[in-house]
């Protein structure tokens, strides 16, 4: 038995930002936090936390885990950290408009292709994000056969949450994710 973890990086990473702004009284629930774009820009979140929480402590059980996120960052040097953490990083440039593309569909296809290529019974596929856009890959998944767990704030979208064989919510360990 593997695991297999797939992580949008600037989805957990601003959703973070956003539960830790309710933690510390910025927004009075994460929906206005969302609605007013209210954020904790001081949290940071470490990828080797993220990793040792959603893969555990022996590396060996998990078969892959990647990280996908967008070019340019605020800081390129996250990569390497997030490498050197144990993540296969998987970058894509943004659009003209500045804005994420290829993110969630590249995920869902490196998703897709290890669970019909390299799964073996009883392999585990777990997914860092909250988008419903997600949906239709983990519902096809379990039908078949395959146990996708889903990772993320407690806000994560609710038909993602539901259609997901497990959920787990980060909330409680926002102050453990911390760098």
């Amino acid at each position: 038995m593997a695991d297999c973890i797939y992580v949008d990086n600037s989805n957990v990473f601003i959703e973070g930002k956003r539960v830790s702004a309710v933690k510390l009284g910025l927004a009075p629930d994460i929906w206005d936090a969302f609605h007013y774009r209210i954020l904790d820009n001081d949290y940071r979140m470490s990828f080797g936390k993220l990793y040792e929480f959603v893969a555990g402590q022996n590396r060996a059980d998990t078969a892959r885990a990647m990280l996908f996120g967008s070019r340019p960052p605020e800081n390129d040097a996250i990569w390497d950290i997030a490498k050197r953490a144990g993540f296969e990083v998987v970058t894509h440039d943004r659009n003209v408009a500045n804005k994420e593309k290829k993110i969630d569909t590249g995920l869902v296809a490196a998703l897709t292709r290890d669970a019909y290529r390299n799964a073996k019974p009883g392999d585990i596929f777990t997914i860092v994000s909250g988008d419903n856009d997600y949906v239709p890959a983990v519902q096809q998944l379990r039908e078949d056969g395959f146990q996708v767990d889903v990772v993320f704030w407690s806000h994560a979208g609710k038909e993602l949450r539901e259609t997901a064989s497990n959920f787990i919510s980060l909330d409680d360990h926002l102050d453990n994710l911390r760098v």
